[in-house]
């Protein structure tokens, strides 16, 4: 068991997409529903908020300045100080959708996935930008994207569908930009959770969050379940790793939905698992 400290105030309703920015010792996440980008400086007691649109379904620095910030129906780029500057093409024109969760590839590559807002399964879809800023259609029939990460030598990539109740493994390589031969790399019961945002560390064990659940659990690169954290918050969204050397997990939660919310739904909670975690890839534009 690993556990975890509560170091924010429930400050977000639904929480999500935590990424270490090591520019500026820094970590940023999403109020994904209220359209805003946080930052936390570790250490400080201080969280700051960012409008950047409707719906920002997660953030991830940039190679040159800036973050990339998926929004409801596509993308767009803000400054250092996370103001929009630029706004993508929608990729789709229609209300019932909205983007949810994504991540870098180990070349720069922007993967991010869809879902409907009714979650009516098969409406969402897996998208890749590339540095062209052309956003290309990779998985279509997808319920509801969310965590996507990849193994330390970058020819494994790490998927989650979640109604699938599965984290899938894909195996990838980063010069085409292919992703092939899917499998199954965990099942979960419906009654542990269901699989969420997930990370990947520096030993290759897979780090998920289980909505409902109430705990982050590690999977061994085999497969095999060897970490369990608690949280008391019954909607954990994400995980990743951050600080100096990136050896603490920050793990975001919910309060989306919650009739009688616990008291720390919606907070921020980090962890000391032992292990480090990836560096975070920006995206090349």
């Amino acid at each position: 068991m690993v556990d975890a400290t509560q170091v924010t105030d429930p400050c977000c309703q639904h929480a999500e997409g935590p990424v270490w920015d090591p520019r500026t010792g820094r970590l940023l996440w999403v109020d994904m529903l209220a359209g805003d980008v946080l930052t936390m400086t570790p250490g400080t007691a201080r969280v700051d908020r960012h409008h950047v649109d409707t719906v920002a379904a997660v953030v991830r620095p940039r190679a040159g300045d800036g973050y990339l910030v998926a929004v409801e129906r596509g993308f767009l780029f803000t400054d250092a100080q996370l103001r929009p500057v630029r706004r993508l093409p929608d990729l789709w024109t229609g209300s019932d959708l909205r983007m949810n969760e994504g991540g870098v590839d180990p070349a720069g590559r922007f993967y991010c996935g869809s879902m409907a807002y009714d979650t009516r399964p098969g409406a969402a879809a897996l998208y890749r930008l590339d540095a062209d800023l052309v956003a290309r259609r990779v998985l279509a029939d997808v319920t509801i994207s969310n965590g996507i990460a990849w193994s330390p030598g970058g020819t494994l990539a790490y998927y989650v569908d979640t109604p699938t109740q599965r984290i899938d493994v894909f195996d990838y390589d980063p010069d085409e930009a292919m992703l092939t031969g899917r499998r199954p790399f965990v099942r979960i019961e419906p009654s542990d959770g269901a699989p969420d945002g997930l990370t990947v560390d520096a030993e290759g064990g897979v780090w998920v969050a289980l909505w409902g659940g109430g705990e982050v659990r590690r999977y061994a690169p085999d497969g095999r379940l060897d970490v369990r954290m608690t949280l008391p918050a019954r909607q954990v969204t994400a995980c990743t790793f951050g600080g100096p050397e990136l050896r603490d997990l920050y793990v975001t939660t919910s309060r989306l939905g919650l009739a009688d919310p616990e008291p720390a739904a919606g907070a921020l909670f980090r962890a000391s698992p032992g292990v480090a975690g990836l560096p975070v890839t920006p995206f090349q534009d």
